[in-house]
């Protein structure tokens, strides 16, 4: 089975969690590319059985150009490949319809009830149902502290949740479940 995670990200953090996420599903067997949005084309999509889909949450949703270019003039920012232009919400815009797909969408958000911060992978999983994608699983948030690093113990999820991933996706266990339905 081919997956594809494919990632968003300013301050690095939604970086090491889809790496983390494809080192998991590569350890159950699947062969996985993990690249940066920047640097695959939405076509490049096709033929996968499994899309992961990641981003940082900003603005209670997915970035924008404005805030993309915030977070990279961020003095405190040292990650060294900012994601400046495109960014996810232009990537997934060219993205083929891909129907009967598995496809599972995540986010990086900081460590507040998600009322309050809102959740890009919400609109992740939104926009990749539109494309006919299946969610194998719901939408799924690692958090980050107020100064942008992840939480002890976040890899450590992205480790779990990818092997969740797996599971489904080899499995067959993807629909029917209320946590699938965004």
């Amino acid at each position: 089975m081919k997956a594809l995670v494919v990632y968003e990200s300013l301050y690095g953090n939604t970086a090491k969690i889809g790496e983390a996420i494809a080192t998991s599903l590569r350890a159950r067997g699947l062969e996985v590319a993990a690249v940066p949005v920047p640097k695959i084309e939405p076509a490049e999509a096709t033929g996968v059985d499994l899309l992961v889909v990641g981003g940082p949450t900003h603005v209670h949703g997915m970035s924008r150009s404005s805030t993309r270019r915030t977070a990279a003039d961020d003095k405190k920012n040292s990650f060294a490949e900012p994601t400046v232009a495109p960014g996810l919400r232009e990537w997934m815009d060219g993205l083929p319809s891909q129907a009967e797909r598995l496809a599972a969408a995540f986010d990086t958000r900081i460590d507040k009830p998600a009322f309050l911060t809102g959740s890009a992978a919400k609109g992740i999983a939104r926009r990749l149902k539109l494309h006919g994608y299946r969610l194998v699983v719901g939408p799924e948030s690692f958090l980050v502290s107020m100064n942008n690093s992840l939480l002890e113990g976040e890899a450590g999820h992205a480790t779990t949740w990818g092997a969740e991933l797996a599971e489904r996706a080899t499995s067959g266990v993807i629909v029917g479940s209320p946590c699938v339905d965004v």
